[in-house]
């Protein structure tokens, strides 16, 4: 096989324009391919239209550089990354209409020898339905679904698996898995990934990879429900759920997480759904989690009619809107969902912070929410609500909030600011003693 001198990413969202400027600053030359034709105009322009820490440097020099070109449309290349959304419908079954759409839109450009890697996090098997595809529109071309190692066009699954706001970092250091659909499919995918991943690369079938992905995301939204559903019990207990959470982390093999006003993003509010739609009966446990996290937005709703006086009309200040601290992606941000769901109580006004974007997401348009800066909502408001604990809000002087009721959905001023350091008594052991003694626990759980 020749070496893979171009890459194509199709799609130049969270994950495909990171990984555009990943590829060309290894000296690849890189074709990024999206449809949003402002996306296309602003990356040539050596400019993002995210907020991801450095990227906009990197962009702004393998664009300098030529390494990097945008496109509408697919450009012949070596490598073709597909990089698109996969949503649920509104019954909650995989749509993987986008990648389809992305294997149609190549497959015009495809050539012998070519490489097509799917990164899209999908439903088990959808890597071969979307090669299947493929041969049916090149029937001149050989693909591994029918003709295994013989294939003129390579194929394989490997799904991206990092952390908005450390995605640089985390696309060069995390450990891989490779999906082919042969083995040479494989071991191309490997050769060209190690150009730039400095974690491990394990090789498994196309299936195996699919599920791993979906298996992480759906492990978070599991313990994320632990949490959330821990919060309710200590409500109704009135017991401090941050307090308890510090504490039970003490013991050596335990690490919960920390409740939300739910769980949002592309992922972990998506994934565990295809898990679900591929094995209906043996996924009580992932449903469950899946419920109790989609509820948590109403559950918070609650707890801020509680502090209303139906005697007058009242501002409520919801600081945060994206799905987590300190970016500006809003996909399924529980943060929206909470605020759309105050905008339907009568004889209230919605005021609502969010310091990485603009303007409000399309799905509070016409909401009657005004959008403006934390300082200025808190000083107009009666109620304060935090939804997201991004930075900016450590910053704020508790002075401008003395006066007000809060909701603090994050422990941001509830627990972590107002934990007094003197509530722990040091024990005797030295410090290397205690870290032997954990060890010796663990090594006999």
């Amino acid at each position: 096989m020749a070496e893979i001198k171009t890459v194509s990413v199709i799609g130049m969202g969270y994950i495909g324009l990171p990984t555009c400027a990943i590829f060309a600053s290894r000296g690849l030359e890189v074709i990024g391919v999206d449809i949003n034709a402002a996306v296309v105009a602003k990356v040539n322009r050596g400019e993002i239209h995210i907020i991801e820490p450095d990227l906009d440097g990197l962009i702004q020099k393998v664009v300098a550089n030529g390494k990097l070109k945008a496109f509408s449309t697919p450009q012949p290349a070596d490598a073709y990354i597909i990089a698109v959304p996969t949503p649920i419908t509104p019954d909650r079954k995989p749509d993987v209409s986008y990648v389809l759409a992305a294997a149609r839109s190549i497959a015009p450009v495809l050539k012998r020898d070519d490489l097509v890697v799917l990164e899209s996090t999908s439903p088990v098997g959808t890597t071969r339905v979307m090669t299947a595809l493929l041969a049916e529109l090149r029937p001149d071309l050989k693909f591994p679904v029918a003709h295994g190692e013989e294939a003129d066009v390579l194929v394989a699954y490997s799904p991206e698996r990092v952390l908005p706001g450390k995605v640089l970092t985390e696309l060069i250091n995390n450990d891989r898995s490779i999906g082919g659909l042969s083995r040479k499919s494989s071991e191309r995918t490997a050769a060209l990934y190690s150009s730039f991943v400095a974690g491990d690369l394990f090789i498994t079938q196309a299936e195996s990879a699919e599920l791993v992905k979906l298996t992480e995301n759906a492990f978070r939204d599991v313990n994320i429900a632990f949490a959330n559903e821990l919060a309710a019990v200590c409500q109704d207990l009135s017991l401090n759920v941050w307090e308890v959470i510090d504490l039970a982390n003490r013991h050596p093999r335990v690490n919960i997480l920390q409740p939300s006003p739910g769980v949002g993003g592309h992922c972990i509010a998506i994934d565990p759904y295809f898990i679900i739609d591929a094995a209906p009966n043996n996924t009580r446990l992932i449903s469950s989690a899946r419920r109790i996290n989609s509820e948590r937005p109403l559950s918070v709703v609650r707890d801020i009619e509680a502090l209303l006086d139906p005697t007058r009309k009242q501002t409520i200040a919801c600081l945060g809107l994206s799905f987590k601290p300190n970016i500006d992606d809003m996909r399924e941000s529980p943060a929206v969902e909470v605020v759309k769901l105050l905008s339907k109580i009568p004889n209230i006004k919605i005021v609502a912070a969010e310091p990485n974007a603009r303007q409000l997401p399309h799905e509070l348009e016409g909401s009657g929410v005004m959008f403006t800066d934390a300082l200025s909502a808190i000083d107009q408001s009666d109620i304060v609500v935090l939804l997201v604990d991004h930075r900016q809000f450590n910053l704020i002087d508790p002075e401008a909030l003395k006066d007000k009721k809060l909701v603090d959905t994050r422990g941001l001023w509830t627990w972590r600011k107002a934990r007094k350091p003197d509530a722990r008594i040091e024990g005797k052991k030295s410090e290397m003693e205690r870290s032997q003694s954990l060890a010796r626990t663990g090594e006999a759980a």
